[in-house]
């Protein structure tokens, strides 16, 4: 005997076999008018990988065409989401103890006094006539100036005085000596010095006092006064 058969191609039990009293498709309430035949060695069960029909929610059907009692219950699913996963490489915690070296407290420096440079005082020889003639430094030679080119002038230079032919191109040298605090003189000359009215001993230092009488040559035409400020 024939069975009767869903002639719906939509529906899940298409051409298969049904109950002989069903007027109707159970699962998309189709009426069966046309007998299909049935095909050959066709399964009374499905194979074990495929659902019951109870179980099989409809794939095509929309469910207006089902009864009410027969849909399946709407479940909601989260829609997915395009946001990658992205997951933050977890990190060893830095340990900040090796990272700064504690501070070490110093006492402060106090500043170290540079004094001032020390300067020797200036020393002058006033002439007769009044004529000033400064040391400038702290050492030099006292004399005439030369003619000859290509020779420096001494530091004190007499030219231009009285009776200046009694003065040498190099007559004395003068010094300041600091272990003395005061200034030395030395006779260079071949028509001497006196200091004081006493000769002085070429190449022999004699020490300057503010005051001192200073006379250059033996005929007392060249005379001084030194002031030491």
């Amino acid at each position: 005997m024939p069975a009767n058969r869903c002639p719906n191609p939509s529906c899940e039990y298409f051409n298969r076999a049904l109950p002989n009293n069903a007027k109707v498709c159970p699962w998309c309430s189709t009426p069966i008018g046309n007998v299909v035949s049935p095909t050959p060695q066709q399964p009374s069960q499905p194979p074990p990988n495929q659902q019951q029909p109870s179980q099989q929610p409809p794939s095509q059907q929309p469910p207006s065409q089902q009864p009410p009692s027969q849909q399946p219950p709407v479940q909601y699913q989260r829609p997915p989401t395009d946001q990658p996963n992205y997951q933050v490489p977890q990190q060893a915690p830095v340990d900040y103890s090796t990272v700064y070296q504690p501070r070490v407290s110093y006492p402060p420096t106090p500043p170290v006094y540079t004094p001032p440079p020390q300067r020797a005082p200036v020393l002058k020889l006033i002439h007769t006539t009044g004529r000033e003639f400064n040391l400038v430094g702290e050492g030099g030679y006292i004399g005439r100036r030369s003619q000859s080119p290509g020779i420096a002038p001494p530091e004190i230079d007499l030219t231009g005085i009285p009776n200046e032919g009694i003065v040498s191109r190099r007559h004395a040298r003068v010094d300041w000596d600091w272990s003395q605090n005061a200034y030395m003189i030395v006779d260079m000359s071949t028509n001497g010095i006196y200091l004081n009215n006493n000769p002085l001993t070429p190449g022999m230092q004699y020490r300057l006092i503010n005051g001192d009488s200073v006379r250059f040559g033996q005929d007392n035409l060249v005379n001084f006064t030194v002031y030491v400020v």
